[in-house]
């Protein structure tokens, strides 16, 4: 484990590339999953013409729960990286960062059996039967909010993620107090989409999350393109 670690503190530039690669990998994954699978085929207070779009449309379905997961097993190469490269500024709250983020990732992970329920309840199965084509429409739409409000608890625990980062880019001096700022105010929308959508849904706006993916984005392309200021890294790093 020493030498990995010397390794890593040796590259930082590499392991940047590498963890910008996989941030941006997820936040592409995440936008398919949200804009090309969900929100073209839910239709928000109709059951019946949602259950018909998945019926349709059952391989884009799949396709999107499968993404979603191949972005949740990049989150954890991407956590451990970032635990790396925020260690030196403050090891317990870098050490703390990355238990929110854990369970953030197993929250969402369990969230997508919603989704597959949704696709069970409109299968043609013999057990289904003795439900109406209605009742069945219900129970799919209600998965799908349920998948809906479980996003929102997991964007709690990665609210506090951002908080957390933001506060350590900000500290760190290998990274620009910018992005210590805009994670921070990524951290402070996640959680109030998060709250308010628990307690006043007809207030939730995904225009309150316009702010994390202007964070997320630019974080992710940083790293790949720019990485640390090696001299205050090695600095910090290697002492």
């Amino acid at each position: 484990m020493k030498l990995k670690i010397k390794n890593f503190e040796n590259s930082p530039l590499f392991y940047a590339r590498i963890a910008g690669l996989f941030y941006l990998l997820i936040i592409v994954s995440g936008m398919f999953g949200e804009l090309l699978v969900r929100n073209k085929l839910i239709v928000y207070g109709d059951p019946t013409t949602t259950a018909n779009n998945i019926i349709h449309s059952e391989f884009l379905w799949r396709a999107g729960i499968s993404v979603d997961l191949i972005m949740h097993i990049l989150d954890l190469p991407l956590m451990i990286l970032l635990y790396f490269f925020l260690r030196p500024v403050n090891k317990k709250l870098a050490l703390l960062n990355l238990s929110f983020n854990l369970v953030q990732t197993a929250v969402l992970v369990l969230n997508k059996l919603n989704l597959l329920a949704a696709l069970f309840f409109l299968a043609d199965a013999e057990y289904l039967k003795s439900f109406s084509p209605d009742q069945l429409h219900t129970l799919s739409y209600l998965s799908i909010q349920l998948h809906n409000y479980g996003f929102g608890v997991g964007l709690i625990f990665f609210g506090f993620v951002c908080l957390i980062e933001g506060y350590l880019l900000f500290k760190s001096g290998y990274f620009p107090k910018l992005f210590g700022v805009l994670m921070t105010i990524a951290g402070l929308c996640y959680l109030i989409n998060s709250f308010v959508l628990l307690l006043a849904p007809k207030l939730s706006n995904i225009i309150l999350l316009v702010p994390c993916f202007i964070a997320e984005l630019s974080l992710s392309l940083w790293l790949i393109f720019k990485g640390v200021n090696l001299p205050v890294w090695k600095q910090k790093a290697l002492v």
